[in-house]
């Protein structure tokens, strides 16, 4: 059974927000939350925020428990991009790109097999 959130048009560029979202992906949603609450990026509340969503989604909704979840994918998307003019030297104006992004969470849970293979390979 899966669970998922999605965010869309988070100001934040998309190159920055999947730094973050390298760290949590595989990772256990508890073990993700503990790494996104003491990492010192801009991205790390927004993909942590959409964690929370996709675990409530997770519990609320599909009855799963919280002990067994994981995440199992986590993208983070192009979304549009903002375009503005900032003058420069020589009558020259320059362009700047806000960037956005959309940021998808998917939830799994983990059957005992999979806990049994991963204590194996470790």
């Amino acid at each position: 059974m899966e669970a998922k959130a999605i965010a869309k048009n988070l100001r934040i560029a998309p190159r920055k927000a999947r730094l973050v979202a390298d760290l949590v992906r595989g990772k256990s949603v508890i073990d993700a939350m503990v790494i996104l609450a003491n990492k010192n990026k801009a991205a790390s509340p927004l993909v942590e925020k959409v964690l929370r969503s996709a675990v409530a989604n997770a519990i609320n909704n599909h009855m799963m428990d919280e002990e067994t979840l994981y995440v199992k994918e986590i993208m983070v998307n192009e979304g549009p991009t903002m375009k503005r003019f900032r003058p420069v030297s020589k009558g020259v104006s320059a362009k700047i790109l806000k960037r956005t992004s959309h940021i998808s969470v998917v939830i799994g849970e983990k059957v005992a097999s999979q806990e049994a293979n991963e204590e194996v390979t470790e």
